[in-house]
């Protein structure tokens, strides 16, 4: 997956509020979009993996300790506040993204790996840089960037080596082009919504 991915996973990082994030000119209100936007993703995940726990190659990807819809909605809540549902919408691209991994997981749930790869290593990874760079600008809180924490794992590098060591042993039972095929969509998935909120990135009077 890695190596198929390559390419998409550069254009994903500098998409959209991601590249606004990485040049220090995401607002507070564009980087919650994307929270937003995210969420019901990641709902589908967690949601799917869990429902499909008992099967070998699922399994090796349902590691609580990554899950991120607590902190998601603890984070959506600080920046926002409570009724950030009302006050953030959800786009199109964050409608359809969250669509596809539902569809992803039915069945045996294989395809929902490579939705679980795609976010939680970013997250593991890419995203301790976004951590820092959010902290600068637009000065954003501890208590706003607990989606980039993972408390239950003490040391991430060997962490992800673990998990992908698991993934890959658990993909090579069952169809890998199938699961390589949904790694390719969940990226472009993520591009997409990436630019519809940089898009849509418009603070509200």
């Amino acid at each position: 997956m890695r190596d198929r991915t390559r390419s998409l996973h550069t254009r994903a990082e500098r998409s959209g509020i991601l590249n606004d994030v990485l040049r220090g000119k995401a607002s507070r209100y564009g980087y919650a979009l994307l929270l937003r936007n995210l969420l019901p993703a990641y709902q589908q995940i967690e949601a799917g993996l869990e429902a499909n726990r008992d099967s070998p190659v699922v399994r090796a990807s349902a590691r609580r300790e990554l899950y991120r819809t607590p902190a998601l909605t603890a984070d959506l809540t600080e920046l926002v506040g409570r009724k950030w549902e009302n006050i953030l919408p959800l786009l199109a691209a964050g409608k359809e993204y969250a669509r596809r991994v539902g569809v992803a997981a039915e069945g045996t749930g294989v395809r929902l790996v490579a939705h679980a790869y795609t976010r939680y290593l970013g997250d593991l990874s890419g995203g301790q840089v976004l951590k820092r760079l959010l902290a600068r600008s637009p000065g954003l809180r501890p208590q706003e960037l607990s989606f980039y924490d993972f408390p239950q794992i003490e040391q991430a590098n060997l962490f992800k080596k673990h998990y992908l060591r698991a993934v890959d042993a658990a993909v090579s039972i069952t169809d890998i082009n199938a699961v390589v095929g949904e790694a390719i969509s969940a990226f472009e998935l993520n591009i997409a919504l990436s630019e519809a909120v940089q898009q849509a990135n418009i603070t509200p009077a």
